[in-house]
């Protein structure tokens, strides 16, 4: 969020009968920090940093304790890093980058390209025929100088109008070529860090009755099958009396998640106090735990007096550093073992990009041939969405009751499919019949648990289908 402004088919995918909610295993001893417990859900749980606060000594102690992620809050921003044309500042930002590294703390990153770009009037004086390379040369040099640094980055944030579905005005409009730059940047990003993350984040995509939701959707659904190299959603989460936190929010995070990409709440905060906003913090965790590509919640400040929102108290530690009634239902809910976890998108209604022709859901199930109670094995189980000349595939693998430490899924792709891009899987092949093996980090499942991966490709979805699981 600018903190200089204040402001608040197929795609009818069947979700019945795919084993869709799996139950969490939950530690002995419930782990008491935040970033603890989010991990024990395979998630991680961050805060927003200015870099100017690490020499206050309370601040730093509530970081390094409680938030397994930091993001600079506005030190990787376009006029912090690049005031004027070819110049680079990364002085702030390798503060945070530091401090983290030596916390053991991992780094997103926030600004790559975004609305603040505009103040600056060296950029006015750019000719249209030089802008593309103006900002390809921003991504790259930013992207390249923390490549292993920063895994995960919002590439471009806030480019969508609040209202009507179109682009901001910004200085990327004399371009004239709607969300041309936005793939430039992602190709650039990639370019510069293959292993890095790269996400969109905006604010007021939380409920998809919002224009801007399906704007962005729609997007997500065009880069992912034209293979532009997008792998995360944020949604900024900024809620209160302007925007209240919405009915469909986890319908919101599963409808991305249907469409191939992780979905990431980036700078969550709740104007209000005591347990309305300890509620309302409860179902805002809740929705992001309900869904298995969710990868992690970030909250956008440490304590109340360092929000961009200060007065209305938002985030979960007071001004002198108590933990608040927030604070506790946030922790509870991530050490809740009740919290069901699903892959399912919902059956609202489609976006504009998205296939109007039904294809039907694959749900194989599939198992070892061994029997014996102590020899691992799994099944594995698929929904697919589909549009015109692609489909994207969320597989989930599920162990026996014995624990996996690898384990492989083969598929069969009908003539003309092929895949184009896998994540939390390393394929063998991309036609016929491929075999989709653990990544290394997820190979170990907990007897009856779940991990899940996906792919996306061309051609048509009917007729892919999974053959077998094997696990080890």
């Amino acid at each position: 969020m600018d903190v200089r402004r204040r402001r608040m088919g197929m795609v009818a995918v069947a979700a019945v009968a795919l084993g869709t909610v799996v139950t969490v295993a939950v530690p002995a001893a419930a782990a008491t920090t935040l970033g603890a417990a989010a991990a024990e859900r395979g998630r991680y749980f961050g805060a927003a940093v200015q870099a100017a606060k690490l020499t206050d000594a309370a601040y730093v102690g509530i970081l390094d304790r409680e938030f397994t992620v930091l993001t600079p809050e506005n030190e990787l921003k376009w006029d912090a890093t690049e005031p004027a044309r070819g110049t680079f500042s990364f002085a702030a930002a390798d503060r945070v980058v530091d401090h983290a590294r030596a916390q053991g703390q991992r780094v997103r990153g926030y600004g790559l390209v975004g609305p603040d770009a505009a103040r600056l009037s060296w950029m006015g004086n750019v000719p249209v025929a030089e802008l593309t390379a103006v900002l390809r040369n921003h991504v790259t040099a930013l992207v390249s100088h923390y490549r292993g640094s920063v895994f995960s980055w919002d590439v471009v944030s806030e480019a969508f109008a609040d209202t009507g579905g179109g682009l901001r005005p910004s200085v990327w409009s004399r371009l004239n070529n709607g969300t041309g730059w936005i793939e430039e940047a992602f190709r650039a990003a990639r370019a510069a860090d293959p292993d890095a993350r790269l996400c969109y984040n905006d604010y007021r995509i939380e409920s998809l009755a919002f224009d801007k939701t399906q704007a962005v959707l729609a997007m997500v659904a065009d880069f992912t099958a034209r293979g532009v190299p997008i792998d995360c959603v944020g949604l900024q989460s900024h809620f209160g009396s302007s925007i209240p936190l919405p009915a469909d929010y986890q319908a919101t995070i599963e409808r991305f998640a249907a469409l191939g990409v992780d979905v990431e709440i980036t700078q969550l905060d709740i104007e209000g106090s005591g347990a309305t906003q300890a509620a309302l913090y409860d179902r805002a965790v809740r929705a992001c735990l309900a869904v298995t590509r969710c990868t992690g919640i970030t909250v956008w400040g440490v304590r109340d007096s360092d929000s961009w929102r200060s007065n209305s108290t938002p985030l979960l530690f007071t001004a002198a550093g108590e933990p608040k009634a927030a604070y506790t239902a946030v922790l509870n809910a991530l050490n809740d073992p009740g919290t069901p976890t699903s892959t399912a998108p919902t059956s609202a209604t489609p976006t504009s990009a998205a296939p109007t022709s039904a294809a039907p859901t694959s749900s194989v199930p599939t198992s070892t041939a061994p029997t014996s109670a102590s020899v691992p094995t799994c099944r594995a189980s698929a929904t697919i969405s589909s549009w015109g000349g692609g489909f994207a595939a969320s597989v989930r693998v599920t162990a026996g009751p014995v624990a996996t430490n690898r384990w492989a899924v083969t598929i069969a792709l009908p003539p003309g499919t092929a895949v184009t891009s896998v994540w939390g899987a390393v394929p063998s092949g991309r036609t016929g019949t491929v075999r989709l093996s653990d990544a290394g980090y997820n190979g170990r499942i907990p007897a009856n648990g779940s991990v899940t991966f996906g792919l996306v490709g061309t051609g048509r979805a009917a007729g892919v289908a999974i053959l077998a699981c094997t696990a080890g």
